[in-house]
């Protein structure tokens, strides 16, 4: 059977409770056949960022194999803001001032790839051994980073490290930021939550994203963030980029897509 893809995936998850917490309010989607995938990090204590974090993958689970680019991402778009609303709605029920989760999506269509995200869980591309941190956080420290105010050395240990500014369920208007990128071949994309990279810098990550076997990387993520104490939960997605078709063959033409 022929394909019209340029490209194929292979991915894997892995999601660890981690050393300290009791619960795991993160979570994460693959769809393969569509080109998705997905970590969403819950907040809102006890049962809440669980519920956060399921509502968030509920959106997306049945995401129908898209028609273009454009449709594509519009259709992420608008099932993460129908789970915003359900948040919010949520949260009023059970009387808590907020139920929420940072949300971290990776579109792939045709050679294309999108990231779309809100909060601080992260979206990474490792290319030519060398990793690239594609999403900026949406945090009160982040802000001050850029601002000059605090150094990124200060920012890591800094008491407003986990307030985000922006997240599913965290006001009445969601606001995700988008990036698009060319897809090349061996491409690997890692999808994560805080939990993370605030045990593991760089130079601890990019060598594990040389792996082979994409199962067994994220599995060495997971393990090594628990080895360094694991003080939240930790979701890792590791998604890789094979071509199919070779170099020169043609390909599609260039993406468009609005922004919503």
């Amino acid at each position: 059977m022929t394909t019209t893809r340029p490209f194929r995936w292979e991915s894997a998850c892995q999601t660890h409770t981690g050393m300290v917490r009791q619960i795991n309010e993160d979570a994460c989607l693959m769809l393969p056949h569509a080109g998705l995938w997905l970590v969403a990090d819950g907040m809102g204590g006890h049962a809440a960022g669980d519920l956060a974090s399921r509502i968030a993958v509920e959106a997306l689970r049945d995401i129908p194999p898209p028609a273009s680019l454009g449709a594509f991402v519009d259709e992420v778009r608008r099932r993460l803001e129908a789970a915003n609303t359900r948040l919010l709605q949520e949260a009023a029920r059970l009387a808590k001032p907020t139920i929420g989760a940072t949300v971290a999506v990776l579109l792939a269509y045709r050679n294309h790839g999108v990231c779309l995200w809100a909060g601080d869980s992260r979206i990474y591309l490792y290319r030519d051994r060398r990793l690239r941190q594609l999403t900026r956080d949406h945090s009160q420290v982040e802000e001050m980073v850029a601002e000059g105010i605090l150094s990124r050395e200060q920012a890591e240990n800094h008491p407003a490290a986990n307030i985000v500014t922006r997240a599913l369920g965290g006001a009445d208007e969601l606001e995700l930021d988008t990036g698009i990128h060319e897809l090349r071949d061996n491409d690997v994309f890692l999808l994560c939550s805080d939990g993370l990279y605030k045990e593991l810098g760089d130079t601890d990550i990019a060598p594990l994203l040389e792996g082979k076997d994409i199962r067994q990387t994220a599995r060495d993520l997971v393990d090594l963030t628990l080895h360094r104490g694991a003080r939240d939960n930790v979701t890792v997605v590791v998604v890789r980029i094979l071509m199919t078709q070779p170099p020169g063959a043609a390909s599609p033409g260039p993406a468009t897509m609005t922004n919503g």
